[in-house]
């Protein structure tokens, strides 16, 4: 009889003659007094009790009747990560400082939203124009007006030069906003007017006007230092953002792959104004240098 054949008698459920226990008894003994033989020490000893046990494992397993092993557990999958608004805006603060700079003939901007219009302007601060007032038409604008942060008229080169670091941008757009001619209907701006112009400012920064790499991160940090900013969660187009002012609230939508605000319900025109989508929409914002101007 082999030791396969000594093991199954081993196994049956009727009680095994005697002999044949004899036998397995002395088989397994000689195996492990062989295998101190081999090897000394505790290891050595160990390693063959192991291998005489996985061996003993393998043909249990393989007899007729043994049950199969249990599966191992399903991974669970990991429960999701909740972001703030703060880490979203300072994700895409890293993303567009490491953004390279680039440069062109003409800033485009492309505002979708009921209608979509186009704005090419050079560094001169030379404009054109591209809408449903001009049927669709390129047109030079005759009195070109420069570039407006939080309503304040700046030009390519002021941009371009605007500090990198938050609290002195910051401080840049409110004295630019508190030395321009801005005025409402009922007079010169507020003091909460003037702190709400500033966080506009910083918006188009992030999402129209030509800011280079280090000032759109700033512009970021910078908004994320705000009070009450809040993620909304994936949305169409990238991360929602609610950042609420002292004129009230915008919902931006950061692109996590550019580092840009590509959605926002609030923007500044070219002629100064402040566009507000419609209630909890926003408008789609393009924006880039190119060398072309469609003819």
């Amino acid at each position: 009889m082999d030791d396969l054949q000594t093991l199954r008698a081993a196994l049956r459920t009727d009680e095994p003659a005697q002999d044949v226990v004899n036998r397995s008894r002395h088989r397994l003994q000689n195996h492990m007094l062989t295998g101190r033989r081999k090897r000394t020490g505790r290891l050595a000893v160990g390693a063959g009790l192991v291998a005489v046990a996985a061996a003993a494992a393998v043909v249990v397993a393989t007899l007729p009747g043994t049950p199969a092993p249990a599966p191992p557990p399903a991974p669970q999958a990991a429960a999701p990560v909740a972001v703030t608004g703060q880490e979203v805006l300072l994700a895409a603060a890293t993303v567009a400082a490491r953004t390279p700079a680039s440069t062109g003939t003409y800033w485009h901007i492309k505002i979708a939203e009921s209608e979509t219009y186009e704005y090419w302007t050079k560094a001169d601060g030379q404009k054109w124009f591209r809408g449903a007032k001009t049927g669709n038409r390129v047109v030079s604008l005759m009195s070109p007006t420069p570039f407006r942060l939080g309503g304040a008229e700046v030009t390519m080169d002021q941009i371009l030069a605007l500090p990198a670091e938050p609290a002195a941008l910051r401080d840049w757009i409110a004295d630019a906003v508190a030395h321009s001619d801005i005025r409402t209907s009922a007079g010169p701006l507020t003091a909460d007017q003037r702190k709400q112009a500033v966080l506009e400012g910083l918006v188009s920064l992030v999402s129209t006007l030509p800011a280079p790499p280090a000032v759109r991160a700033a512009s970021f940090r910078a908004i994320a230092a705000y009070p009450g900013v809040r993620a909304v969660g994936a949305v169409p187009g990238g991360q929602g953002l609610q950042v609420p002012g002292p004129g009230g609230s915008a919902l931006l939508v950061v692109d996590p792959a550019t580092g840009r605000v590509n959605h926002t319900s609030m923007y500044v025109t070219a002629d100064g104004a402040v566009a507000q989508a419609a209630e909890g929409t926003t408008v789609e914002i393009h924006a880039e240098w190119t060398d072309n101007l469609p003819g």
